[in-house]
């Protein structure tokens, strides 16, 4: 039975970029990481580690292309999140799935990989953000 997501796993060749950006930007915190034989951070939400960051020597997967889509970040404080956003200049493009309640607020890191961010609708509505 699987009982929770534990975290996602992101190989780049930007690794001090990627970092700064799901730091600064999206506010995760740099934690504790194995001493693995290669470069990387752990980057932590509320106490655990969610984004998982590997360095490599270049930029494109050996693999070709990745089936990843996005992942998600589940957040409160829309207004400071946008204001962050902003200040960072990251373009980000609101979605809103009102039957379940989330304002999704889309983004791409340095590496190109999408993620949304989803707070509660009420926060967007508040704002006058909901069309």
């Amino acid at each position: 039975m699987l009982v929770a997501f534990d975290h996602v796993n992101l190989r780049t060749a930007n690794l001090d970029g990627m970092r700064a950006f799901y730091v600064d930007v999206i506010g995760l915190r740099v934690g504790p990481r194995p001493a693995f034989s290669f470069g990387g951070a752990w980057l932590y939400c509320a106490g655990a580690p969610v984004v998982h960051l590997v360095e490599v020597e270049h930029a494109a997967p050996p693999s070709g292309e990745l089936s990843l889509e996005h992942f998600a970040l589940r957040a409160e404080g829309l207004a400071d999140f946008l204001e962050r956003l902003r200040a960072h200049g990251v373009p980000s493009r609101l979605g809103f799935i009102a039957d379940f309640g989330i304002c999704q607020v889309n983004v791409r890191d340095p590496d190109g990989t999408h993620v949304h961010i989803d707070f509660d609708i009420a926060e967007a509505r508040a704002l006058a953000l909901v069309p």
